[in-house]
């Protein structure tokens, strides 16, 4: 339950590219509020100046918004009412905002969304891909081995996923789960979403990593890449994708019979179906 006498913080979701994607609401609360928190006070400026908005701006980042956070809090306290914006979309969606909002709750300062553009969601809205169950992974790492490992703890994952990328780093991180994801897997790779270059594309791992690598323009922006949830099938003669992909692995590090065991204890699936199939591949 919230205290009467403090302030109110707001979390104000903003436009992805497309100014014409923000609110009214939003729009009234920056306005009316003592207070915007950006994680990029310059790039918030500019969406300000865009609708004449003149208010004071404070910078809340990753590397100061441990420290700033508990000083905004005393400033909710006092009456304050503050906005929470990121560089763009939702906050807190690998964006910075966390400590602030925890210790507002905490507080028991009230905590208002004001929603509006997410790129996850509205790469999700054009995908094509199941939607009843879905999970997000932010950014994920930086290095190759350790996108390949968490590649391969996504193997046997039911659900549709995704995650966010940089323009950097996108052909290294397909490479890197055609490693380890059959190169027929369905993923999307949705890019600059309600920019003048938007662009979506649904097809099997390998032909969009073709079409990534071949087309510098498939290499610029910000991206979101989604995959296809595996289709483990139960009680059937046949192995999943993904279980013949980690038979297969294992086949190359071990001898037929410990390949078999270990995959019985990784994916479940029969002994004697995955004993047949390690002999064919042998």
């Amino acid at each position: 339950m919230s205290n009467n006498n403090y302030g109110q913080l707001y979390v104000v979701a903003t436009p992805i590219g497309n100014l014409a994607d923000f609110s009214y609401r939003a729009l009234e609360i920056l306005q009316q509020v003592d207070l915007i928190v950006a994680e990029d006070t310059r790039h918030t400026k500019k969406l300000l100046q865009h609708y004449a908005i003149s208010n004071q701006l404070i910078s809340l980042h990753q590397h100061n918004e441990d420290q700033q956070a508990p000083k905004l809090i005393l400033k909710l306290q006092q009456g304050l009412n503050i906005a929470l914006v990121s560089d763009a979309g939702t906050p807190l969606l690998s964006d910075p905002g966390m400590p602030l909002v925890t210790l507002a709750q905490q507080a028991e300062i009230k905590v208002s969304p004001i929603p509006g553009a997410c790129a996850l969601i509205a790469a999700l809205s054009v995908a094509g891909l199941p939607m009843n169950r879905f999970s997000f992974m932010g950014f994920l790492a930086r290095t190759s081995h350790a996108r390949t490992e968490f590649f391969q703890q996504q193997l046997l994952q039911e659900a549709t996923w995704g995650f966010y990328e940089s323009c950097h780093r996108i052909v290294a991180c397909l490479q890197d789960m055609a490693k380890v994801f059959p190169l027929e897997h369905e993923i999307v790779v949705a890019r600059e979403l309600t920019k003048l270059h938007e662009t979506v594309v649904r097809n099997s791992l390998k032909q969009v990593l073709s079409q990534v690598i071949s087309d510098p323009n498939m290499q610029k922006g910000e991206f979101v890449v989604l995959v296809a949830g595996m289709k483990i099938i139960t009680n059937s003669q046949q192995l999943t994708a993904a279980q013949l992909h980690i038979l297969q692995v294992l086949l190359k590090e071990c001898s037929v019979k410990t390949a078999v065991a270990l995959a019985v204890e990784i994916t479940g699936a029969k002994k004697k179906l995955l004993y047949q199939t390690a002999l064919e591949l042998k």
